[in-house]
């Protein structure tokens, strides 16, 4: 039974119904759930996410209730099991071998569903670092947080969920038959390769800030350079003028001045330019 955005009645309705424990209907209407897995009664309540990056990563809250004969999921629309490779045939076939290999079956299909997503993630990091080095601006900040709130926010459904799926391979957890265990065994790899990659991704994005922060840093060593040697280019005309004065610059012009005047100015003129000559040569200007 799948149930897609359904109203508080009819989740009490199908409750009712199905035996469930007040406390599983609770917290399928709640919908506010973390990755969890309950034995509830005779049910097992399963509580898993969904992924999907648009800009940013979102998370959907999926609800699996196995019972001895049943599956129940509920989820809303952004969540289409339908649309699960295993279930290109239908639910028939799944559901021949019981209720807890069509559970493995829509659970493969979820985790699968995070593959695209780290792989867009990835190339978002690989766009960062090319940025960081290129154009270290408040975009390339912006994108940096914006990562780390997601992985931050993928962090939160991954590490329960792993522990999860870990512990659907326990052979005797009610209602999965023995054969059926090496399936779930198989999500849980795939969960634990996720992990993998997801660590690899946050001491990435962690690298990139600091590579960040020593560019900007670097960029502020170089302003400050530049201003020193402009600082010192200049140090040598405002000499000049403090020895000089206005009153001999107006009698050197008006050809009353001796010719030492001009002497002294060309040597602070040639001094200047072959400071910012050396500077330029260094860098630093």
């Amino acid at each position: 039974m799948d149930l897609t955005d359904p109203s508080p009645d009819l989740t009490a309705a199908v409750a009712r119904e199905l035996g469930l424990h007040p406390l599983v209907a609770e917290d399928i209407e709640e919908r506010n759930q973390r990755p969890k897995l309950e034995l509830t009664g005779e049910h097992v309540h399963l509580v898993a996410f969904a992924i999907a990056y648009e800009r940013e990563v979102l998370t959907e809250e999926i609800d699996f209730v196995l019972g001895r004969n049943f599956l129940l999921t509920v989820h809303t629309r952004s969540w289409d099991p339908w649309t699960a490779q295993h279930l290109r045939e239908g639910a028939g076939p799944l559901l021949e071998r019981g209720p807890d290999f069509l559970m493995w079956a829509l659970l493969d299909a979820l985790v699968d569903a995070y593959f695209p997503v780290f792989d867009r993630l990835e190339d978002q990091i690989d766009d960062l670092e090319d940025r960081i080095v290129d154009d270290p601006g408040r975009g390339t900040l912006e994108q940096l947080f914006g990562l780390k709130r997601s992985l931050v926010e993928i962090r939160h459904v991954m590490a329960p969920q792993r522990e999860i799926f870990n512990q659907l391979t326990n052979r005797t957890l009610p209602f999965i038959a023995p054969d059926h265990v090496i399936y779930f065994r198989d999500v849980y790899d795939h969960a634990v390769h996720l992990a993998d990659e997801y660590d690899s991704y946050r001491e990435l994005v962690s690298g990139a800030l600091d590579v960040y922060l020593s560019t900007v840093n670097n960029n502020l060593s170089l302003i400050m350079k530049r201003l020193t040697g402009i600082t010192v280019v200049l140090a040598g005309i405002g000499a000049f003028a403090g020895i000089f004065g206005m009153s001999e610059a107006g009698a050197a012009f008006a050809r009353a001045e001796a010719p030492g005047f001009w002497l002294v100015t060309a040597a602070i003129v040639g001094l200047s330019l072959t400071i910012f000559a050396v500077l330029r040569r260094i860098d630093w200007i």
